[in-house]
């Protein structure tokens, strides 16, 4: 068994990396303090079976994590360790492509049983924390944002992501390391297939990936 630990916090990475050798003690354990060391590691690493990651690290707004990870490397699940616990949370972290969810308030056995469900291909979720019965779905016409940012291609979630930040074009193209024109043309390809016509309405639509989008929501249900 090969598993990755995504989180900034170093005490935090030691106390979980101690905890997956201890239940299984056969395991390699990585480590990465973010998610350009994880992608890194993941694309020199060819044998890692399963990613536990933190969603709130530094540098990550909402689930831009969670989905740069699951885009350039879809075979690996990827298991959430936070300390993020609010329902409407862990649906939104399972849609945008995790396999489980686990607390960091949790205990030794729930994380036990939670990497074997995931390798074994379920989905882990600790009872009591997964979307509440007859809630209702989304408003509106258009598929979950989920399925629109999952046509993505890997490139176009980079730049997605960056839109995210406040980029411009310029700005992206020298971080990609590409001209102009082909950043325009991802741009374009971004706001076709998630169904919007401008930049402002991609952070609209996208609103979901944000916490605090998500728990204001919740506060006013």
């Amino acid at each position: 068994m090969h598993l990755m630990i995504v989180d900034d916090h170093p005490l935090f990475r030691e106390a979980l990396a101690s905890a997956v050798r201890l239940a299984f003690p056969a395991a390699a354990v990585e480590e990465a303090d973010g998610i350009d060391s994880a992608c890194a590691a993941l694309t020199r690493l060819r044998s890692v079976d399963l990613t536990l990651l933190d969603l709130t690290m530094r540098g990550v707004n909402g689930f831009d994590g969670l989905i740069a990870i699951r885009t350039r490397f879809p075979r690996i699940p990827i298991l959430v360790v936070s300390g993020l616990d609010d329902p409407r949370i862990v649906r939104e972290a399972l849609s945008h492509g995790a396999s489980g969810f686990v607390p960091k308030a949790a205990g030794k056995a729930v994380l036990t049983r939670a990497i074997t469900d995931v390798l074994n291909g379920a989905i882990f979720v600790p009872e009591g924390m997964g979307a509440q019965e007859g809630e209702p779905p989304p408003r509106g016409s258009k598929p979950p944002i989920a399925e629109r940012i999952a046509e993505l291609t890997p490139q176009q979630v980079r730049v997605l992501l960056m839109i995210r930040q406040g980029k411009l074009n310029k700005q992206i193209a020298h971080e990609l390391g590409v001209g102009d024109s082909t950043v325009k043309a991802h741009v374009s390809e971004i706001l076709r297939k998630l169904g919007v016509i401008s930049r402002t309405q991609i952070v609209i639509e996208t609103a979901n990936l944000d916490y605090d989008h998500i728990l204001s929501e919740s506060s006013t249900n």
